[in-house]
């Protein structure tokens, strides 16, 4: 796979001007609201894995309109002190999968819950467990069409809602310092951790790859490759519905969710991905923190000063780091207190 997007230089000075709803903060506070409304706490249960090294609990919480939704929490065997959390969404498809799978965080000495994904864990890994209660009207095969015709009806507007209250749930687990989470997550999942950046503002740090779900026109304007050809399909067959389309996906763009966002960053990209196109990236990560933020708009579009870095693959598809990732997100996020 050639290059196909712009250039190293362009990249780096990339920063549109994504369509944000006037409406959008307060769209996002009401949501919120609603949901926390409903109440509830998160159920820990203890399994038996065999594994002598880490504990591991079957964590059930409150997600959107207080639905249930679940996760694995694993920590060090017999931690006493509090520990630092990384919180992690996984990518398109995939569920929270075995208890036993997902242990290098909690080998590494933090906290680690894997958030289930509403409705998805049937199309790689082993599985997932958190249904999604919500309906929706005429879609194309996939996620992104679901309840397309109103932002309201969106099923990622409860899926970020359920990564909120990811955050809110382990916050509350005996044995986790609340002041120490992180969110992380690759493709789908880091576009997911991008949008809980830009709605939890007390985050120790955010660490999105390859991220999903940001500057969804231009993302649909340079690959034909899913999930975003899903966008493409649907507007094939609604012919006059594009504006509509895109004033729904303009309340889940994750460019409107990084201006809004205050933790420390770790971004990666690479430059040969026809699924998350580096440009919509990049459009991401230089827009973190630097539009409107509380009503103010700063000077410039990129705020240099921002605490944020991101690791480039050049020769990289969708995979993106892969292996790599770990050892730079482990050293990254404790450099920054974890």
């Amino acid at each position: 796979m050639p290059f196909f997007d712009l250039g190293p230089d362009q990249l780096a000075a990339y920063a549109p001007q994504v369509a944000e709803p006037a409406d959008f903060d307060e769209f996002w506070s009401r949501t919120l609201a609603e949901s926390r409304a409903h109440g509830g706490a998160a159920q820990v249960e203890r399994v038996t894995t065999g594994l002598r090294l880490v504990d591991v609990d079957d964590v059930t919480f409150p997600g959107f309109a207080g639905q249930p939704v679940k996760a694995w929490l694993v920590r060090p065997a017999g931690a006493t002190e509090l520990l630092p959390a990384v919180v992690e969404f996984v990518g398109y498809g995939g569920g929270r999968g075995l208890a036993h799978e997902h242990l290098t965080w909690a080998n590494a000495g933090f906290a680690h819950l894997l958030v289930d994904t509403r409705g998805q864990g049937s199309r790689w890994g082993t599985g997932g467990d958190t249904p999604d209660p919500g309906g929706s009207g005429p879609a194309a095969p996939g996620f992104l069409t679901r309840g397309i015709d109103d932002p309201h009806e969106h099923y990622y507007r409860r899926v970020f809602t359920d990564g909120v209250r990811a955050v809110d749930a382990v916050r509350t687990v005996d044995g986790i310092d609340p002041a120490r989470v992180a969110v992380t997550g690759t493709s789908q999942g880091g576009g997911i951790a991008l949008a809980v950046a830009g709605l939890v503002p007390d985050l120790l740090a955010v660490m999105p790859d390859v991220p999903f779900l940001s500057h969804f026109r231009r993302a649909v304007e340079t690959t034909g490759d899913m999930p975003y050809g899903e966008i493409t399909q649907y507007l094939a067959v609604h012919r006059d519905q594009a504006e509509r389309v895109f004033r729904t996906l303009s309340y889940l763009d994750g460019v409107n969710f990084a201006v809004r966002a205050n933790a420390p960053a770790l971004f990666s990209v690479a430059l040969m991905d026809t699924v998350c196109p580096p440009s919509t990236v990049y459009a991401s990560f230089n827009r973190y923190t630097s539009g409107a933020q509380g009503g103010r708009e700063m000077d410039s579009d990129i705020d240099r000063s921002v605490d944020k870095e991101i690791d480039v693959y050049p020769y990289n598809q969708h995979e993106g780091g892969q292996g790599y990732r770990f050892v730079r997100q482990l050293d990254w996020l404790r450099a920054h207190g974890a």
